[in-house]
C-alpha cells in the first residue's frame, strides 16, 4: 500500500501545526520545512479545513492552526479525509470493476480484512501521538528551530 502524496503532506501539515500550537504558521513556511510545493499545499489545506482539522486566516496576517487539540485528531480520520475516495483496488469500484473474477475471488475479502487493520491501527494514533514528546521532530519542525537552522545557514554562506 502507498498512500497519495497529497495523504502525506496532509499529516505534514498538522505535524507542523501541531509542533507550533502558539501561533499562526504560513503556508511557506511548511513548504520550507517540509520539502513540498506551495501550489500541493494549497490543496491539502483546503481539505484539511473543509474537514475542520485546520482553520485558516486569509489575507497578510492568514495563515493556518489546528482546529482543535492534536488529541483530538485522530490520523485515521485525516488518512480517510484523503484516501477514502480512491478504490484500493479495481473490485472495490463497483462502477468501474472489470474484473472477470469478482464473483469468485476471495482476494477483494483479504484486502477489505487488511484495510480494516491498517484503519483500525490509525484510528488508535491520534496526532499527539506522533507529536508528543518527539524531539527530533520538533526540532526539525518548531519555527523557532527553523530560524536557528535559516541563521546558521546564512552565516556558513557568508563566510
Amino acid at each position: 500500500m502507498r498512500l497519495t502524496t497529497r495523504t502525506n503532506l496532509a499529516m505534514r501539515v498538522l505535524m507542523f501545526c501541531a509542533v507550533n500550537p502558539h501561533r499562526t504558521v504560513r503556508k511557506h513556511e511548511i513548504a520550507e520545512a517540509c520539502n513540498a510545493s506551495e501550489n500541493h499545499l494549497a490543496q491539502v489545506i483546503n481539505t484539511l479545513a473543509r474537514e475542520n482539522f485546520i482553520t485558516t486566516l486569509r489575507g497578510r496576517a492568514g495563515g493556518m492552526q489546528l482546529a482543535r487539540p492534536p488529541e483530538e485528531i485522530g490520523v485515521g480520520k485525516v488518512l480517510r479525509a484523503f484516501e477514502a475516495a480512491l478504490p484500493f483496488a479495481e473490485c472495490f469500484d463497483t462502477e468501474t470493476n472489470t474484473c472477470p473474477l469478482r464473483d469468485a475471488c476471495l482476494f477483494r475479502d483479504a484486502l477489505s480484512d487488511a484495510l480494516d487493520a491498517f484503519y483500525g491501527t490509525l484510528d488508535r494514533k491520534t496526532l499527539a501521538d506522533l507529536v508528543d514528546n518527539n524531539t527530533a521532530l520538533e526540532a526539525m519542525l518548531s519555527l523557532q528551530g527553523l530560524q536557528s537552522l535559516s541563521i546558521c545557514a546564512t552565516a556558513r554562506a557568508a563566510e
